[in-house]
């Protein structure tokens, strides 16, 4: 019965909770008996806080009445996000002791809100590259084959959200970060619109490539997490003045005669066999929907030059003072990244600039003719986890770490929102998702299509073996 419970929906629980049919002492014992189950074998909480979160949900009940949409729930930050008085480590050796004073601006909304802090997420060293690994705490394993990577770097969200560890997480996305483990984990991922979530503090106050956003097994627990991450703050100079309760009402919608293009690989990027062969049965799924489908993508020239360049310089400005300091406990990719921003001119980044400005009004073009852009989310299905990205790609070699994130960082340099949503499964039961890409700021349109497309397959129902 506890491992049923983990398994209620957010939003459900959210309700039972509300009406007093189960008390937050009860919720939060059964997710900490979940972890304690399930977490050695895949390893996606990285710091746990059963004694401070009890003590929170009795206080809470304690209290009577529910203070709060989230009261009740518990949630582990990535750990990434700062958290007083919890160690947040980056996946970083530099910050393997690193207590924070204070809150994250997602941390201080989400307690606000009632959310009940259980523990840290995994992540890769500052959330660099699709692939959840540190020397801090090691490897955080795929939940439907152990072998194989998770992905990342909201690995730790994805893989605990996937187990019934969590009923929903926060994660980051960069290139990739919320949708690519989202993937591999049979799980929801939401890169909303920049500034959506506000990130606070940030080393760069107006930079729209990295966004916070929710995991969640189904796309309607997902739109209840936002619901209360989103909304205007001060202090980000980006957010976006929209309240975040907007994305609490019902997400259905008729589909009929909505326009969709369907890209089977963004305009021939290599794409491996097996993820081809999973989602192509997906476009009657849209089609059964009512939706008008035509093979279409926007042109994409630049976007690799763009994201690269603006990514290295994001990096430079981030941890430049670390080479100095701390070099021999980065990790190489990491080094190069800091360098490569390090190494740039005026007229690179003033190019980088240009071309994604190009870009982005050609997505907004193509998208006065088709109401959404459908894509694979990644280019492979999940590989071995002692590999620390794939050197190549249907035989294309890949040339750096971030080369085989392109199906999904395109996206990122236009500033769209997308979302990945559990689509397929490979013939060896690995996770196949599907991107769902909408019109600028049209957060709430990606999170209907996502959801009527959900509600066709019910493979977010699907649980991992290890954890059932």
């Amino acid at each position: 019965m506890e491992t049923e419970l983990c398994f209620t929906g957010a939003r459900r629980l959210a309700q039972l909770l509300g009406a007093r049919k189960v008390s937050a002492t009860e919720v939060v014992k059964a997710f900490i008996a979940q972890i304690e189950r399930v977490n050695p074998r895949v390893n996606a909480i990285v710091t746990f806080l059963p004694e401070r979160a009890l003590k929170q949900a009795k206080a809470q009940d304690r209290k009577g009445a529910r203070r709060g949409p989230l009261a009740g729930l518990p949630i582990a930050y990535k750990d990434l996000v700062a958290t007083k008085g919890v160690r947040t480590t980056m996946g970083s050796l530099v910050y393997r002791d690193n207590v924070p004073v204070e809150d994250h601006a997602l941390v201080e909304r989400l307690g606000a809100a009632g959310a009940i802090t259980i523990g840290k997420t995994n992540t890769p060293e500052f959330g660099a590259g699709s692939q959840t690994f540190n020397a801090v705490f090691g490897a955080t394993r795929n939940p439907y084959d152990p072998s194989k990577t998770c992905g990342g770097s909201s690995g730790g969200a994805a893989v605990a959200v996937a187990c019934g560890m969590l009923p929903f997480a926060d994660g980051s996305d960069l290139a990739a970060s919320l949708r690519n483990p989202a993937n591999y984990c049979n799980v929801v991922g939401f890169r909303p619109s920049p500034g959506r979530v506000p990130n606070y503090p940030a080393t760069n106050a107006w930079d729209t490539q990295p966004v916070l956003g929710p995991v969640a097994r189904s796309v309607a627990d997902a739109a209840f997490l936002l619901s209360a991450m989103a909304g205007p703050d001060p202090r980000v100079p980006i957010s976006i003045d929209e309240p975040g309760k907007s994305f609490a009402r019902s997400l259905a919608r008729s589909f009929r005669g909505v326009r969709i293009a369907w890209s089977a690989d963004l305009g021939g990027l290599p794409m491996d066999e097996r993820v081809r062969r999973a989602l192509a049965p997906q476009r009657k799924v849209l089609a059964a929907l009512g939706c008008r489908i035509e093979d279409a993508e926007p042109d994409f020239s630049g976007a690799t030059e763009a994201f690269e360049t603006l990514r290295a310089l994001s990096f430079a400005l981030r941890h430049a003072p670390l080479l100095g300091t701390h070099r021999d406990q980065l990790k190489d990719t990491v080094v190069w990244n800091i360098e490569q921003g390090l190494a740039l001119d005026g007229a690179r980044v003033a190019r980088a600039e240009r071309l994604r400005s190009e870009l982005f009004h050609r997505m907004r073009r193509f998208l006065e003719r088709y109401d959404f852009l459908v894509a694979p989310v990644n280019q492979l299905p999940p590989f071995p986890v002692e590999l620390d990205y794939p050197r190549e790609i249907a035989g294309t070699k890949m040339g750096n770490y971030l080369d085989w994130m392109k199906s999904c960082y395109a996206i990122t340099i236009t500033s769209h929102p997308a979302i990945s949503v559990p689509a397929a499964f490979t013939d060896d039961g690995l996770p196949v998702g599907l991107q769902i890409v909408g019109r600028y700021r049209d957060d709430f349109g990606v999170l209907q299509l996502a959801h009527a497309f959900e509600q066709q397959t019910q493979l977010y129902k699907r649980r991992p073996p290890i954890a059932a």
